[in-house]
């Protein structure tokens, strides 16, 4: 009887080239006798059927209702199913060659004791002003250097680096393993110079052969006008210095704004709340805001002003990172009332009310409705309109 070779792998018979590949792959991940040892001959069965369906004449076989491993000639395990190639050369082509636990040899190699440096992070918090002014801080940062003893060799006085004597130079140690598939060469790195491909039989006594020591230094950054909260600023060569003195990582600062007691940010626009005397919001008025970079906005109070009224003022937000443009400034007007008021006050406000002619009324839904007000969003929320 056939085999389901689709079903050993877990696909339907209509699947594609790449998801059959991708069953594979994830099989032979769970099922590899270095990850599973028990699991060799479900290893063994689920990498025949990759073998067969992979195989376009083969796959023909099977779909006819054959199999291509049964009878006299066929193909198996006896000999080689990855035509010539190996397994190494599959399990290079799924999970990459070199250093992984599967390949027919050569690794990556040394990868040498200098390697660059890692970035460094930093944060600094700036007021409002500040940000629109742009700044000079002074930052204290925390990263390697350089070792100024053995100015990033990591030997002391004249003595070098010697070839490893585990690995032979090769930063790897390569052994082989037999199983049923035959011969798997596992890689791995080298544990006495850990991938290096020398040792420092006489390290320098301050950084220990590392070529590198911890410091705190303090350091001054200019922020430029315009930056808005999380942003970053980057320091080129300012960062980690690698291992074995390698090239340093970039330093990177972050900018956090502080809250602002008066105007609340939006890009480059500025909001504040400006309080206004019914008085002043029946019969119009102008009011001074000092806004940043020492400059003053008018915001004008047109008579009749409603509670809620934004006023928008031209060119006196936050200037643009890039362009130094400035955005505006928006003036949310709060209508007060007075809470208490005293006999002459009172009789002045009975005798506006006469003249006004205004009393007050019931508003209707309709009417709300049509003014768009608040009410009329609440009762179409209700109401599902």
């Amino acid at each position: 009887m056939a085999r389901d070779y689709y079903g050993i792998l877990g696909v339907a018979q209509g699947a594609t080239d790449q998801e059959i590949k991708r069953a594979y792959r994830k099989l032979a991940r769970e099922l590899h006798p270095d990850v599973n040892p028990d699991a060799e001959d479900q290893f063994k069965e689920v990498t025949t059927a990759y073998e067969v369906l992979s195989d376009p004449e083969k796959r023909r076989i099977v779909d006819a209702g054959g199999d291509p491993l049964s009878g006299p000639g066929a193909g198996g395990f006896g000999g080689d199913p990855f035509g010539g190639g190996g397994l190494g050369d599959i399990f290079q082509t799924f999970f990459g060659g070199g250093g992984g636990g599967f390949g027919g040899g050569g690794g990556r190699g040394p990868r040498g004791r200098v390697r660059p440096g890692e970035p460094a992070l930093v944060g600094v918090t700036l007021t409002l002003d500040e940000v629109a002014e742009g700044a000079r801080k002074e930052i204290t940062v925390d990263t390697a250097i350089l070792c100024d003893s053995c100015t990033g060799s990591g030997t002391r006085d004249d003595s070098k680096p010697v070839t490893c004597g585990t690995c032979k130079g090769a930063g790897e140690i390569q052994s082989v393993q037999r199983s049923f598939l035959g011969q798997v060469m596992t890689v791995r790195e080298c544990p006495e110079c850990r991938g290096a491909g020398e040792t420092i039989p006489d390290p320098c006594l301050k950084c220990g052969g590392d070529g590198r020591v911890r410091s705190r230094r303090t350091m001054t950054v200019k922020i430029p006008a315009g930056v808005q909260d999380g942003m970053r600023v980057r320091l080129t060569g300012q960062g980690e210095v690698g291992p074995g003195g390698g090239p340093a990582g970039d330093l990177y600062v972050e900018v956090s704004e502080a809250a602002d007691d008066v105007f609340v940010r939006d890009g480059d626009d500025l909001h504040c709340t400006v309080r206004v005397p019914m008085v002043d919001a029946a019969l119009g008025g102008e009011v001074e805001v000092e806004t940043v970079l020492g400059s003053t906005a008018t915001v004008t109070i047109e008579a009749g002003t409603q509670p809620g009224t934004v006023v928008r003022v031209r060119g006196h937000g936050m200037p643009h990172l890039n362009t130094g443009m400035r955005g505006d400034l928006h003036a949310h007007l709060e209508v007060v009332v007075p809470r208490k008021v005293d006999t002459a006050q009172t009789d002045l406000l009975r005798k506006l009310r006469s003249a006004l002619d205004d009393g007050i009324e019931v508003v209707t839904a309709s009417s709300k409705s049509a003014s768009g007000g608040l009410f009329s969003k609440l009762r179409n929320a209700f109401v599902g309109r």
